[in-house]
């Protein structure tokens, strides 16, 4: 039997390797390293450019962390559809040249932007947030695809390749969520840290164009027309970050602060907490009570125990330090022990507001929630809750649980003064109202009449004690203030109340009961 060469079967022959024009792979985990954490540094300081506007509540969060996730996600599959299409030597260093002028760019977009969108409707934050972070995410979140793409040297080593640059990404995450929250934020204003970051992102695109060019002529593509364009872009980015408004005097770890003069009085000052007057204080006279809210917490004050008599009082976030200052004028001797989670924020009121802690007056630094747990029973007979913003509320300073805390620390006969922002419908203030009256037998709520018909938005006073309280002797000092407010007592508070959500640690949905549209 004979045969033909054709008729020999032979194995097939693996696919030759694709020509090698891969990255050095310490090169390659840089990038992608670098790329990485540079998003998660974009979403942390993106929550805190927008917070001044819209507030840090949890949709805020969410919307950053949700965006800056989509960002990924169209910068990927974006990343890895031009990969296929264009030699990836050529994009990388134009894709972290133009994240760097994004991110610089983002700073006073950010700004002039926030000042139409503030408030804390759900469109506005969704917007301020995409403006925020998008774009800069989605053009760094497109350099591994473009790394991975040249690392593909040998497509049987494909697994190991991108597994090794998937974990190498995950690492550069996690390290820089680390190292903002943790260094970055407490160390610098976030404005530094934009800017820096995206000089940083410049500098290493650059070099990387300058270096890929020497190896093979793959640099910054295009003519000089394109790299004159992008150095205009960055120059415009630069000059527009340095004339963006700053809503900030001080940023600290928690707030955008400033203090501004009253021009109506010598002595007044308003302290400003992410754009939003939070508290007003009389460098002269420390019995001066601008806000009404503030009287209405004097009022109570004044009724709490004979006039003149001292009182042990702890104050449930400090702000402009307007309460103690004023308990200590009024009954002198009073003990005033102040919980403040923002450290710098005390140090702005002793540069700026005339602060001075002493025997009388100690500010102690941390989570008012934390701190409280810490009191002796029995050892106030004044709480004042202070510590609410109109945008921003601690959610665990409002539940039962932390109300059980505060009547805990008071004496028999004891008085928590809650002071509540909130507007129509008014979905917060009954809950948080209903939650009180869940732990102190006896409540009553002050706010001007047009706040407690639902008409308007408002500082709502929440007054609780396990004893009945000095109603009469309330109303009649409440009548001395300018706009006499309106006061809800004894079943006119179930009323009011309505079955509304007792709040617990288990579900306080704050943020929720406060969104207006």
């Amino acid at each position: 039997m004979s045969s033909s060469s054709s008729d020999v079967v032979t194995a097939p022959t693996p696919p030759a390797p694709v020509p090698s024009r891969a990255l050095p792979n310490g090169l390659a985990a840089f990038l992608v390293f670098f790329a990485s954490g540079a998003v998660l540094v974009l979403e942390t300081v993106s929550l805190r450019l927008v917070g001044p506007y819209v507030g840090v509540t949890l949709q805020v969060t969410s919307s950053v962390i949700g965006i800056a996730l989509a960002a990924i996600a169209y910068g990927a599959w974006t990343g890895g559809w031009l990969a296929d299409r264009r030699d990836p030597r050529g994009l990388l260093a134009p894709a972290l040249i133009l994240a760097g002028i994004a991110a610089a760019v983002t700073l006073p977009v950010v700004r002039y932007a926030g000042e139409l969108l503030r408030g804390g409707a759900v469109s506005g934050i969704l917007l301020l947030t995409a403006l925020a972070v998008f774009v800069p995410a989605a053009l760094l979140s497109a350099v591994t695809p473009l790394v991975v793409k040249l690392q593909l040297a040998d497509l049987r080593r494909t697994g190991q390749v991108v597994g090794r640059l998937s974990g190498i990404g995950t690492l550069g995450g996690i390290t820089a969520t680390l190292v903002t929250g943790f260094v970055l934020v407490a160390a610098l204003p976030s404005t530094v840290i934009l800017i820096g970051l995206a000089a940083a992102l410049g500098v290493v695109g650059l070099t990387l164009g300058v270096y890929l060019r020497r190896q093979e002529a793959a640099g910054l593509p295009g003519p000089a027309r394109l790299k004159a364009t992008l150095a205009v872009l960055g120059l415009v980015a630069a000059g527009l970050s340095a004339v963006a408004p700053n809503p900030c005097d001080v940023e600290t770890a928690y707030h955008c602060a400033r203090v501004e003069r009253d021009p109506a009085r010598d002595g007044g000052r308003t302290l400003y907490l992410n754009s939003a007057q939070h508290s007003y204080v009389d460098l002269d006279d420390p019995t001066h009570l601008e806000y009404e809210y503030t009287q209405w917490i004097g009022a109570v004050a004044d009724v709490a125990a004979p006039k003149g008599q001292r009182l042990d009082a702890l104050h449930l976030g400090g702000g402009g330090f307007t309460m103690p200052r004023y308990l200590s004028a009024t009954r002198p001797g009073t003990d005033n022990v102040v919980f403040e989670i923002d450290g710098e924020l005390v140090e702005l009121d002793r540069r700026e507001l005339g602060v001075r802690t002493g025997p009388g007056l100690r500010a102690e630094v941390g989570d008012a929630r934390m701190l409280v747990a810490g009191e002796p029973a029995d050892s106030r007979d004044l709480v004042v809750g202070d510590a609410f913003g109109h945008l921003v509320v601690p959610w665990h300073l409002a539940t039962r649980e932390m109300a059980a805390e505060v009547d805990r620390v008071l004496r028999p006969g004891g008085i928590y003064v809650q002071n509540v922002i909130d507007y129509p419908p008014g979905r917060f203030i009954r809950s948080e109202l209903a939650t009180v009256a869940a732990e102190f037998e006896h409540v009553a709520l002050v706010a001007p009449p047009e706040a407690i018909a639902g008409r308007q938005g408002s500082n709502f006073l929440i007054v609780a004690s396990d004893a009945p309280l000095p109603l009469d002797a309330l109303r009649t000092r409440l009548g001395t203030v300018a706009k006499i407010p309106d006061m809800v007592a004894g079943s006119e508070v179930t009323r009011f109340v309505d079955g509304a959500l007792v709040l617990t640690d288990d579900y306080a949905p704050v943020d929720q009961l406060l969104a207006t549209a």
